[in-house]
């Protein structure tokens, strides 16, 4: 797994690439609550995940219960086919703000 983090029009991109799997979930979760703890609006760029398995999705909902208990925006944005299905099959879709493009959440309120 690599990542970026970036800030973007007062937002925190990370950006993911790889698999965020069993070996990788835990220097995610590290980054993710990282970045949730500046207190700023974060956006996770999913675009170039092949492939996120359930200790993977764990590290984004433990971001996301910690921004919201902050008082932080938190998205994903550009999950591509395999890691929607499985947001959507865990009807996590509805639990998280979803993003087509990271600049949605750059420029928008969510």
């Amino acid at each position: 797994m690599q990542h970026s983090v970036t800030e973007k029009s007062g937002a925190i991109v990370v950006a993911f690439a790889g698999e965020i799997d069993l070996e990788h979930s835990p220097q995610a979760r590290e980054i993710l609550l990282e970045c949730v703890g500046r207190g700023q609006k974060v956006v996770v760029d999913l675009a170039s995940v092949k492939y996120i398995d359930s200790s993977g999705i764990a590290s984004l909902i433990e971001a996301l219960q910690r921004a919201r208990a902050e008082g932080a925006s938190f998205a994903l944005a550009a999950a591509n086919g395999a890691v929607r299905q499985v947001l959507e099959l865990a009807r996590l879709d509805q639990v998280f703000t979803l993003l087509e493009r990271v600049e949605e959440g750059l420029h928008d309120d969510f």
